[in-house]
């Protein structure tokens, strides 16, 4: 008997994702982080029935830069394991369901972010600063964000109920520079109707690992180039369930 993973299920029509959608996406993702994948409609069908319990680390990698949220949080052991080979030795796309039923048993507790390494995993709340030609005045957006790790690159997800909008970035690490792209989409019942911004930046760590401070560029509705401060703010090394229901809120 198979456990349907319903938790991924749940997240990909939070999304509004059909299968196919979450398998392109998945691809997009694989091929922006120079780790193409193959992923595809029926792949998501077997991970959501349960035929597959664990994913292989690429697609865990896709998965949570897709989604903004930890493997463990889609239905999904942690960590995953780091290979699979198949009873006739070949190498399978995942996991299958183990004899014994014991899944591996979740990591330890992080620790807080070092400035040369990390790990950067946790909760951070994000701040930049905006002009908004028009109305005349200089706003902050404020968000919770879940930022995951892997290796040098950093994904981005605004937690749903830290703002009305929905903030996302893709994140490389060069030493103590961040450089990268964001992407927020506006609430279609507010000041902005709905318009989805995007742009380029660069941050720099902070020696104590714990504040991460550079500029943003994006355009604004004359596509004139705009600029500002954007800073990240440690808040909690843990991405568990309870730590990320604690910070679903408003900063």
């Amino acid at each position: 008997m198979t456990t349907p993973n319903t938790q991924l299920r749940a997240v990909r029509m939070g999304l509004l994702m059909s299968q196919d959608d979450l398998a392109r996406a998945l691809r997009d993702a694989g091929t922006r982080a120079g780790e193409p994948n193959d992923a595809s409609k029926r792949l998501v069908q077997r991970w959501e029935s349960g035929a597959i319990v664990s994913p292989r680390p690429v697609y865990a990698r896709a998965l949570e830069s897709v989604t903004g949220m930890p493997i463990e949080h889609l239905g999904f052991p942690s960590p995953v394991p780091t290979a699979h080979v198949s009873d006739d030795g070949t190498g399978g796309h995942d996991v299958a369901p183990s004899s014994t039923g014991v899944r591996p048993a979740s990591p330890a507790a992080r620790t807080e972010p070092s400035a040369s390494r990390g790990p950067y995993s946790g909760v951070w709340l994000s701040r930049y600063e905006y002009f908004s030609s028009g109305r005349g005045e200089t706003y902050t957006g404020l968000h919770y964000v879940v930022v995951l790790q892997h290796a040098s690159r950093l994904t981005v997800r605004s937690l749903p109920g830290s703002s009305d909008s929905i903030l996302t970035m893709d994140l490389e690490l060069d030493g103590a520079v961040v450089t990268g792209t964001w992407t927020e989409q506006t609430a279609s019942d507010g000041y902005y109707n709905g318009a989805r911004y995007h742009g380029a930046i660069q941050m720099l760590i902070e020696p104590t690992g714990r504040r991460i401070a550079g500029k943003w560029l994006g355009y604004g509705k004359d596509f004139e180039i705009n600029s500002g401060p954007w800073e990240l703010i440690f808040q909690a090394a843990s991405t568990s369930k309870a730590t990320l229901e604690e910070y679903d809120r408003r900063p």
